[in-house]
């Protein structure tokens, strides 16, 4: 145990080092790849404007998302009434695609709980 936490503290040391090295160099080259996207003078009154036009930007999106949503929708449906005619691919996706949703679903719960698990104790 004792070992194991000298070599977690070497390499916390080594990324610690690493990024006092390089992270200024990265920082500065993201900034300069980004620039086009940085709002001069970065005012309270620029950031807020800007944080409603993203609000409204994306309720503004609202309807096609629905739209999309609603012949995904139908897609399925008219899919379950043909499922005779359904490929093993497809029943696999959709199978996998349940399955992924119910591990998010798992996930959510136990982060809700603070990352414990139900009847286990330490």
């Amino acid at each position: 145990m004792a070992s194991q936490l000298k070599q977690l503290q070497s390499k916390a040391g080594q990324a610690s080092q690493f990024l006092s090295r390089h992270g200024t160099g990265y920082y500065k080259q993201l900034m300069e790849q980004n620039k086009q996207y940085v709002q001069e003078p970065a005012t309270v009154d620029k950031c807020n404007e800007l944080s409603k036009q993203l609000l409204y930007t994306r309720l503004a999106s609202l309807p096609s998302r629905s739209e999309s949503f609603w012949k995904e929708l139908d897609y399925v449906k008219n899919s379950w009434k043909n499922k005779k005619d359904l490929h093993v691919e497809q029943a696999g996706i959709a199978a996998l695609f349940g399955v992924e949703c119910f591990a998010w679903f798992c996930a959510g719960e136990i982060v809700g709980r603070g990352f414990t698990f139900t009847g286990y104790h330490v």
